[in-house]
C-alpha cells in the first residue's frame, strides 16, 4: 500500500463517526436507519460517511427486499490496519509465499527455465504464481507500464492478463501508468 493509500485509510477513520459506525456493524449487520437511530443522526448523514467507509472497502452492503443491510469486513479492516505497523517496521518486503506447500504449485506450473506452461485458473495456485513472478520487483521503486510488460515477459507471453491479475490481486498499485509494489500485508491472502 504507498503512502497516499495508508494516509486515506487513515483520513476516512479519522472521523469518529466513522468509527462509530465500524463499532456498531462489528456486533452484527444494521440497516442505516438502524445505525442513524442508535447514533441520533439523520440517515443524510449516515449515507456519507457509510459510502466513504465503502469506498475503502472496510464495509459491503447486501440488500433484503426494500432494505440495504451493512456488514463490516473485518478480515479486510484488520489487514488495512496492520499496513502502517508494518511499513513502518519495514515488513512490507517482496518474499515467496509463506507456505512450503507452494513449491509443489510452482513445479507443476513453471518450466525449468523459469516460464510459466500455463496461468492457473484456480485463485490459490494463481496468488502463489503471481507471487513467483514479482519475486524479482524492488518494493519502493515506481515501474513504467513498458518496464512491469518486459518483466513479465520473461515468464508468459500474455502480459496484459498477468499485469492485470497483479493489481486485482493488490500485489502492485497503478497510477497515470507508473505501477509500484504493494506492501506484503495488503497483497491478497493465500488462504
Amino acid at each position: 500500500m504507498q503512502l497516499e493509500k495508508i494516509v486515506q485509510f487513515h483520513k476516512v477513520l479519522g472521523d469518529p463517526t466513522r468509527i462509530r459506525i465500524l463499532v456498531l456493524l462489528a456486533q452484527g449487520p444494521l440497516h442505516g436507519q438502524a445505525i442513524a437511530g442508535k447514533l441520533g443522526l439523520r440517515p443524510p448523514t449516515i449515507t456519507h460517511h457509510v459510502t466513504k467507509l465503502r469506498d475503502l472497502g472496510l464495509i459491503k452492503e447486501k440488500r433484503e427486499k426494500n432494505t440495504i443491510y451493512f456488514y463490516l469486513i473485518k478480515k479486510d479492516l484488520e489487514h488495512k490496519s496492520l499496513a502502517l505497523i508494518n511499513v513502518i517496521n519495514d515488513k512490507g518486503e517482496v518474499g515467496m509465499s509463506r507456505d512450503t506447500n507452494n513449491q509443489a504449485i510452482l513445479n507443476n506450473f513453471v518450466t525449468g527455465d523459469g516460464k510459466l506452461k500455463t496461468i492457473p485458473a484456480q485463485r490459490k495456485k494463481k496468488l502463489i504464481i503471481l507471487e513467483y513472478i514479482i519475486k524479482g520487483l524492488e518494493q519502493g521503486r515506481k515501474y513504467t507500464e513498458r518496464e512491469i510488460n518486459e518483466h513479465i515477459k520473461q515468464f508468459h507471453d500474455d502480459y496484459a492478463t498477468l499485469r492485470r491479475e497483479l493489481i486485482m490481486g493488490h500485489y502492485m498499485y497503478r497510477e497515470k501508468g507508473i505501477y509500484e509494489l504493494n506492501p506484503q500485508e495488503m497483497w491478497a491472502k493465500i488462504d
